[in-house]
Order: C-alpha cells, then sequence, then structure tokens
C-alpha cells in the first residue's frame, strides 16, 4: 500500500513538472518577437496566385503623371517605402507665386479585371482618392489640371474634412458621389489602413481592412439612378467598363500610399 502510495505521488510530481514545462514554453512563445511582414513585397504565395507588385517601396517605376512621360516629382515623393503625396502648400513655386505644375499620378499599365490591394493613411482633415477604370484620352478631354476620371475609392479623414459632411458617400471607402460604405472601420488619422477593390466584368466592390464595405453592378437601374445624380452625369461614357488605369489622387493633401498590388483576374 506504502509502495502504491509512492508510485502515486511520483506520478503526480512527474505530471505537475510537465504541465510547469509546457506552460513556460507557451509564454516563451508569446514573449518571442513577432516578425513583421516585409514592406512592398510579395510572398510565395501571392506570387504563386498572380499577384504583381506596383510599387517597389524605391522608385516611380511602372507610374508616370496623368498626361505626362514622367513624375511630376514636387509633388509626388518616395518617403518611408511609401508614396507620398506632397501637400500643396509645401510644392515649390514659380515666378508668379503659383505652386509648380502636377497632376494626378498614374499607373503606365492599364488593367481590366483586377484586384487591387493597397495601404494607404491621410494627413489631418486630408482628402484624396485611388481612381480606377480611368481613360486618359477622357481625362484630358473633360478635366483639368491633369485630374483622372474614374470610379474612386474614397481617401479621407471622415472625423475633420468638410467633405464628410456633403453625404456618406463621400466618406473614406465610399465609390466616391455613388456608394457610401457600410460597416466602415477606419484605423485613426495617422495609422495605415488596408484597402482592396475588385473590379471584374461590371462587377465592383470597395474593401476596408478586411471588411468588403460596398458592392455594385454596372447597367443595373440602381446603378444608372446613382449616376444620374452624381457629379458624373454629364461625361459620356464615364461609366463604360474599359481597360483602364489606376490613378493616384493629387488633392491638395498629403496622403500615404505603400505595399500596392494587384492581380489580374480571368
Amino acid at each position: 500500500m506504502r509502495r502504491k502510495r509512492h508510485t502515486a505521488v511520483l506520478v503526480m510530481a512527474a505530471i505537475i513538472v510537465l504541465c510547469s514545462l509546457f506552460v513556460q514554453s507557451a509564454q516563451n512563445k508569446s514573449a518571442a518577437p513577432q516578425s513583421t511582414p516585409t514592406l512592398n513585397a510579395l510572398t510565395k504565395e501571392e506570387a504563386g496566385q498572380g499577384w504583381i507588385l506596383l510599387f517597389d517601396g524605391k522608385t516611380f517605376n511602372g507610374w508616370r503623371g496623368l498626361g505626362r512621360e514622367a513624375v511630376s516629382k514636387e509633388h509626388w515623393i518616395i518617403e518611408d517605402q511609401a508614396i507620398k503625396k506632397v501637400p500643396t502648400k509645401d510644392v515649390p513655386r514659380q515666378a508668379d507665386g503659383q505652386p509648380l505644375a502636377g497632376g494626378d499620378l498614374m499607373t503606365i499599365e492599364a488593367f481590366e479585371d483586377f484586384e487591387l490591394a493597397f495601404d494607404w493613411k491621410i494627413s489631418p482633415a486630408g482628402n484624396s482618392g485611388v481612381k480606377y477604370n480611368v481613360s486618359e484620352e477622357m481625362s484630358l478631354a473633360n478635366a483639368p489640371n491633369r485630374a483622372a476620371l474614374g470610379f474612386e475609392y474614397q481617401i479621407l479623414d471622415d472625423d475633420k474634412n468638410a467633405d464628410a459632411k456633403n453625404g456618406p458617400n463621400r466618406t473614406a471607402a465610399a465609390l466616391y458621389d455613388l456608394i457610401p460604405p457600410q460597416n466602415q472601420k477606419l484605423k485613426p488619422v495617422g495609422a495605415y489602413n488596408t484597402a482592396k477593390i475588385v473590379f471584374k466584368g461590371g462587377h465592383g466592390e470597395h474593401w476596408l481592412n478586411g471588411l468588403k464595405v460596398l458592392e455594385y453592378d454596372l447597367g443595373t437601374p440602381r446603378m444608372n439612378e446613382l449616376l444620374a445624380k452624381s457629379k458624373y452625369k454629364n461625361i459620356p461614357n464615364f461609366a463604360q467598363k474599359r481597360k483602364g488605369h489606376i490613378v493616384l489622387q493629387d488633392h491638395t493633401d498629403a496622403v500615404w500610399y505603400r505595399n500596392i498590388k494587384i492581380r489580374k483576374l480571368k
């Protein structure tokens, strides 16, 4: 009987030691530093899925100004591995005091059906946008100052920029002036948000921080009605699906973009 009791005590002691080692191991794993994803790079899985980097974190390769052969570097710079729109107040001045000419930043390549992903952060009270389905020819013919005409993923400080008061279809992640976002969960101003745009056939989607916030279908009664009430109503063929450029808007305020990548859809 005494031997059995002694054996039971040894077994219990062994269990306690094993539990202690397990807990310590778990604590060590949780305390270990987490690896930080590499900025502006594709994982092996992403490369295998057909993703293409649109920004390498160092150069403007693959980009040019809309209506220009190069980038307006007084308006666009690379800062901390991100494309930054220089705020207009900081752009160098011409002899007459006006800022040097700028304009929207555009991918050289055009895309038809795609999934676009990017990170963005906005300056306090800032306003900007990412445009797609952009015809450079249409833009130069109908818009001043080399501004792109296309569907726009709104980039905004919803709390401090006055455009948010013009309607929910002008808040961050909206399809600008057309469809407001739902279940919008924004990071604080100054922190990066993750965004995704899906555009295949006549179907479009906007995503924000992992959540789909809106979707639409071109040519439907709902979309036609929204377009007829929008700022785009008098632009012929504005909503026609095309092989178009991706554009970062030159819109006065500082904004940053990184991890810009695209996957062509079939």
